[in-house]
């Protein structure tokens, strides 16, 4: 992995991360953990097809088509843990 493909990956998760809070959230609270959770999903999904061989959407040494797929999983399962229920009982 070159240092350019890195970069370009940081910069592609965290453009995901971005894209699904402006979608998604409605304060700006959320935004550092949607970004974590992206990197954290994109980067996951670059391993795993590195590690497997699949070269679906490579971008030169960047496996970046599961590497999409697993931030946008990270992203919609990170979402929906991070869901906050208020009890009528803890108001």
């Amino acid at each position: 992995m070159t240092f350019p493909a890195f970069l370009f990956g940081l910069l592609l998760a965290a453009l995901y991360g971005a894209a699904f809070h402006f979608w998604r959230a409605e304060t700006l609270k959320k935004i550092p953990l949607f970004i974590i959770f992206a990197e954290l999903g994109f980067w996951a999904g670059h391993f795993l097809a590195a590690s497997l061989g699949w070269t679906f959407v490579q971008v030169g040494p960047l496996h970046a088509g599961p590497a999409t797929v697993g931030s946008a999983l990270f992203l919609f399962v990170g979402e929906w843990l991070s869901r906050v229920e208020v009890s009528p009982r803890n108001r």
